[in-house]
């Protein structure tokens, strides 16, 4: 991408099968489990882009799905998930504890819990992206520079790319990871504003996530509502790319020069599920 004087790569993420990163993730995770726990089935929690990725990995694998989704989520993403085969369990995002009532269902039937950032084995796949981009680069890119909910996909970068520089951005109001490692300590999100990135709407990190994080992430920034719009707009009109805000959190911070790159720096685009309305929306819109 060269723009002004920006000079950086993207990985389009968004052009996945599910059109998200996490089917990395999701992937992953079920490819290891055993003969028992495939026929146990598995529960994911997810505003939407973790859910396809978890569905779509399970209907390749012949393996029954449950994914506890928020009510409010986009209805384009409830839709592709029930699509792909999995049983959807919604819940009201801000009054119920969505890890709780997927942990009762898992051990009600015995399945397997997928969490969408924390799990060793998602993070292990979301990083396969970093593994991609070396090759496809022949060489480490100097910085990574990545959305982040839980930090599922930064974490998996750092370790995939131990020579890259790891840069993180969230949403404005939406920023427990950024206050974390500025605090040395995790913290959690107690009174967030409205945000158009569902896929970002994370109350706190985990400590696995976390521990690699403060080790390896080296800058952070929050980008604001209108930033991330203006994102989306520059993704459709110069990389003839479909992003939905939580997709498109990691370039509007770099178009506006809250991370600095290099021509040899990676913006990840990390999904493009959003509806036909939200879009035009924004692609009519000047803020």
């Amino acid at each position: 991408v060269e723009h002004d004087d920006l000079r950086f790569h993207v990985k389009a993420e968004c052009l996945q099968p599910i059109g998200a990163f996490k089917i990395r993730g999701g992937w992953h995770r079920l490819t290891d489990l055993s003969a028992e726990e495939r026929a146990a089935g598995v529960v994911g929690v997810s505003s939407g882009n973790h859910a396809q990725g978890v569905a779509w990995a399970a209907r390749e694998l012949g393996i029954a799905a449950t994914i506890v989704m928020p009510e409010d989520a986009p209805q384009v993403k409830l839709d592709r998930t029930r699509a792909l085969g999995a049983e959807v369990v919604t819940y009201d995002r801000m009054t119920e504890d969505r890890e709780a009532i997927a942990q009762g269902i898992a051990g009600e039937r015995g399945a397997t819990y997928v969490h969408a950032y924390a799990d060793p084995w998602v993070i292990e796949g979301q990083g396969s992206a970093g593994i991609e981009i070396t090759r496809q680069l022949g060489r480490q890119p100097s910085k990574l520079v990545a959305c982040c909910g839980g930090g599922g996909l930064s974490a998996g970068l750092a370790l995939a790319c131990p020579d890259s520089a790891i840069a993180l951005v969230e949403p404005e109001g939406w920023d427990d990871v950024c206050r974390s490692l500025e605090t040395g300590e995790i913290q959690s999100i107690d009174d967030p504003p409205p945000t158009a990135c569902d896929a970002l709407q994370t109350f706190a990190t985990r400590p696995i996530n976390f521990d690699i994080l403060r080790e390896r992430a080296s800058e952070w920034a929050r980008a604001t509502e209108a930033e991330i719009r203006t994102a989306q707009r520059f993704a459709f009109a110069h990389l003839r790319l479909v992003l939905e805000p939580g997709g498109a959190a990691a370039l509007a911070a770099v178009l506006a020069g809250k991370i600095a790159v290099d021509g040899d720096a990676v913006v990840l685009l990390t999904g493009g599920n959003t509806d036909a309305a939200s879009f035009a929306a924004v692609l009519g819109s000047t803020d």
